[in-house]
């Protein structure tokens, strides 16, 4: 009789086939690792062999302008501040600003009362000293007089020596009166011409021929003289046929500028046209320095240094007012037929072909492993910066499918292009892009690829 058997327990042969299944999957996905994993060092090494993508441009013979460029204000050559001399309330301003005025013509006129009143009270001391002088002088006369007849009677014998001396003293006296009556006239007199000027000043007239270039006070305003500390500003005449544009040049470039530059004036108001103009005064001292606090607390700034530069415009159908913004580019040196590039295709090299970074870094990890000492590090980073003056200039040459770096000597700049005194002749292609390429990733003999301009990509 055959043994029952349990509908509940498993079949033998499942166990054999799942084991089998994890194998399977297994061998399936270190295959696809396997497979990613070559793909991804495929690309790299393909990307790799590719090379660098940089631009490049050739050398080329050009004309090359050096510029120092600069931004400022246009205001009048000419400009003259208009403060009274005197106290007072304005009581007439018969121009309007923008207004033209000739040389004398009336521009303010002041409260006189105060004024006419001081000048009438020294015509009367001066008619009273007048008078004291008169009187004073008969009384010198009658001394004189008495002093000559007890001289002769003194000479007789027939005075004492008491009246003598009494006719003499009186006669000093009545000197010393009349001398004092003529210095009070003097005096009243100084007095009565300072007092006739403050009176005349209270009326104020163009000093020259120009325009209403600001307006600052109205009628009925009180001013305040500029007699002991400054004045009140009511107005301001300028000359606006001859305009300037007054700029700061850094102290790096102002050791290129010269009197007589010529000038390119870009006006922010006036886009698109160029205005010419010529350096026509540069400062001695600089501009830019200051200090911050007050009184003995006040400390140096280290503001950038500039220098004021005046440059005059020299077109005179510029219709220009004071306070327009404008750039000027001052053309400072000119060389005609040189090898070009593009500024940005020079940079500098070590010994061995290090960037600059590269040289930083190699001092600094030199000097921590000598002494490990973390102010030695800044030190030595400090010493490595002094030291990148020291660096080539150079370039890199295309040459097929690599570049070779190349030592040359530079001259003036413009905006765009440098000049190549040698190391490169004309029609050599250099590479001109990008600033990282150039200044951190090629080396002498690196690959390279050729890409295109962003300019003819948008083009397109």
């Amino acid at each position: 009789m055959p043994a029952p058997t349990n509908p509940s327990a498993p079949a033998a042969p499942v166990a054999p086939l799942k084991k089998k299944s994890r194998r399977k999957l297994f061998i399936v996905l270190g295959v696809l690792a396997v497979v990613v994993i070559g793909a991804v060092v495929i690309a790299a090494s393909t990307k790799k062999e590719a090379g660098i993508p940089v631009t490049t441009e050739k050398a080329e013979v050009k004309t090359i302008t050096q510029l120092v460029t600069a931004t400022g204000k246009v205001q009048p050559e000419t400009e003259v501040k208009i403060s009274p001399e005197v106290a007072g309330e304005i009581v007439d301003i018969p121009v309007k600003e923008g207004g033209a005025v000739k040389k004398g013509d009336l521009l303010v006129r002041i409260k006189p009362d105060t004024y006419q009143a001081q000048v009438d009270q020294q015509e009367a001391s001066l008619a009273s000293a007048r008078a004291t002088s008169v009187l004073s002088q008969a009384h010198l006369t009658k001394a004189e007089q008495d002093f000559k007849q007890a001289q002769e009677l003194y000479t007789k014998k027939l005075v004492s020596d008491a009246d003598f001396t009494a006719a003499k003293t009186n006669l000093d006296v009545a000197k010393a009166d009349f001398d004092s009556s003529l210095a009070q006239i003097r005096r009243t007199e100084g007095s009565l011409s300072q007092f006739k000027d403050q009176l005349n000043k209270t009326t104020i007239y163009a000093p020259m021929d120009g325009t209403i270039s600001s307006l600052s006070s109205e009628v009925g305003e009180r001013v305040v003289g500029t007699g002991s500390f400054a004045g009140t500003e009511i107005m301001r005449v300028a000359d606006l046929s001859n305009m300037e544009v007054r700029i700061k040049v850094n102290e790096n470039d102002i050791v290129n500028v010269k009197l007589g530059d010529h000038a390119a004036i870009s006006i922010d108001a006036y886009p698109g046209r160029k205005f010419s103009g010529t350096v026509n005064e540069i400062s001695s001292s600089a501009a830019g320095t200051g200090a911050s606090g007050s009184g003995n607390n006040a400390v140096p700034t280290d503001d950038v240094t500039n220098f004021l530069v005046k440059i005059r415009i020299t077109d005179r159908d510029a219709h220009l007012r004071p306070g327009m913004s404008g750039t000027v580019d001052i053309e400072t040196q000119t060389v005609a037929n040189v090898v070009a590039i593009p500024v940005q295709s020079v940079t500098v090299r070590a010994a061995g072909g290090k960037t600059s970074e590269e040289l930083q870094q190699a001092k600094a990890k030199e000097a921590k492993e000598r002494s490990g000492n973390d102010l030695d590090l800044a030190k030595e980073k400090e010493d490595a910066r002094r030291n990148l003056e020291k660096l080539d200039r150079v370039v890199f040459v295309k040459s097929g499918d690599t570049v070779k770096l190349r030592k040359v000597e530079t001259g003036i700049a413009d905006n765009t292009s440098i000049e190549v005194k040698s190391g490169l002749k004309a029609g050599e292609e250099v590479v001109s892009g990008s600033y990282a390429a150039i200044s951190r990733k090629l080396k002498d003999g690196s690959k390279v690829m050729i890409e295109k301009p962003k300019k003819e990509e948008a083009a397109k």
